[in-house]
């Protein structure tokens, strides 16, 4: 896990990603864990009836999970997520390559904290994103 300081990141910087193939293994184990055992996701003929060509397929929230072990790998455990925001734009299909982005688009000092803003989001195995947001962290301070 890195340790980051608010002085020493800049506007620009991108931050290590988290990357994960995902099948039914992850989704059952999501799914347990949040009991969100929904048909769409455990099922090909479920998914098919909703209306996804290729069967069962991946829960939102398991990308904002994601999302979140990139973030918390990246700032520590002395930072604090203030914000964050994500919108799911395409589906997450069965053996789909994951792999979540951050960048940072703002730094300030606000109300006494360290504040980065980074645009999010999940990209799949074509490039394509897949669920864009952004998130707000306060950083330590070196001082």
């Amino acid at each position: 896990m890195y340790k980051v300081y608010f002085e020493d990141v800049k506007v620009g910087d991108e931050i290590p990603s988290f990357v994960k193939q995902t099948d039914f293994m992850h989704w059952n184990r999501y799914a347990a864990v949040n009991d969100e055992f929904v048909y769409i996701h455990m099922d090909d003929e479920a998914g098919k009836n909703g209306g996804n060509a290729q069967g069962a397929f991946g829960m939102g929230n398991l990308r904002w999970a994601y999302l979140q072990n990139m973030l918390r790998e990246w700032a520590g455990d002395e930072a604090e997520l203030k914000e964050m925001s994500a919108q799911w734009r395409a589906i997450n299909q069965k053996h789909d390559i994951l792999t979540t982005t951050g960048k940072i688009t703002e730094k300030k000092t606000e109300n006494g904290e360290n504040l980065v803003r980074l645009e999010i989001n999940v990209m799949n195995q074509d490039g394509k994103g897949t669920a864009p947001g952004y998130a707000v962290i306060a950083l330590p301070s070196r001082k």
